[in-house]
């Protein structure tokens, strides 16, 4: 494993954990962290052990937790359940918005990683055509904050759509099985759904995605 990313984990952890006022801070016991099917790095680094193994020498033990999407590693980082979070650009401005207080320590990809679905053979050609129709999107979440801005560029809201607030995986099941008129599409969902066939990008745009840990007082 890269030295400088693992010096990023152990300098993040010292300057913003519980030891960040002493003058010599201890290295944490644990490192908690999670992964996600949107974060291919953290599926890299959790397969192979490689930041156990460059850890193992500073006696700190990684622990791995699962994060279904965005909202869901805010939800870790706000709760203190975990040290670090991968999540989208949007959904780390959302969370400081909101004053969650957590803090951006290191931007490991600019992906265009979200579209807005609907079936190939579906009458829906434009973001216009969605109105009064259902779109599956998981709330603080890049796809979710595409879909709202594809929405006010055709002169839509929320209120002119229904918003089915599913998760990644749960949304394309559901435009899968058409109980909803298009799904907020993130990676890898998104791409197996394209190689697959039968769908039909109606809005498209390159996003930003974050590695974050919580600010702690």
């Amino acid at each position: 494993m890269n030295l400088s990313l693992r010096s990023l984990f152990l300098s993040a952890l010292a300057l913003f954990g519980a030891g960040a006022l002493a003058a010599e801070p201890a290295k944490p016991a644990e490192l908690r962290l999670d992964f996600a099917t949107y974060n291919p790095s953290s599926l890299v680094l959790k397969k192979f052990g490689w930041l156990e193994e460059d850890l193992k020498a500073d006696g700190v033990t990684v622990r791995w937790i699962f994060s279904a999407g965005s909202n869901k590693a805010n939800e870790l980082v706000s709760s203190n359940s975990s040290d670090f979070g991968s999540t989208a650009g949007s959904a780390a401005l959302i969370a400081r918005t909101n004053g969650v207080p957590q803090k951006t320590i290191y931007v490991y990809s600019r992906p265009e990683w979200a579209q807005l679905l609907v079936k190939a053979d579906s009458p829906i050609k434009t973001v216009a055509d969605l109105r009064g129709k259902k779109i599956a999107a998981t709330r603080g979440t890049d796809p979710f904050t595409l879909t709202l801005r594809g929405l006010r560029d055709a002169g839509l809201t929320q209120k002119d759509v229904e918003l089915v607030p599913l998760q990644h995986s749960d949304g394309y099941l559901a435009w899968q099985r058409g109980n909803v008129d298009a799904w907020a599409a993130l990676d890898p969902f998104l791409a197996t759904a394209l190689l697959k066939g039968g769908a039909l990008c109606a809005l498209r745009e390159g996003r930003l995605q974050l590695l974050r840990r919580a600010q702690r007082p």
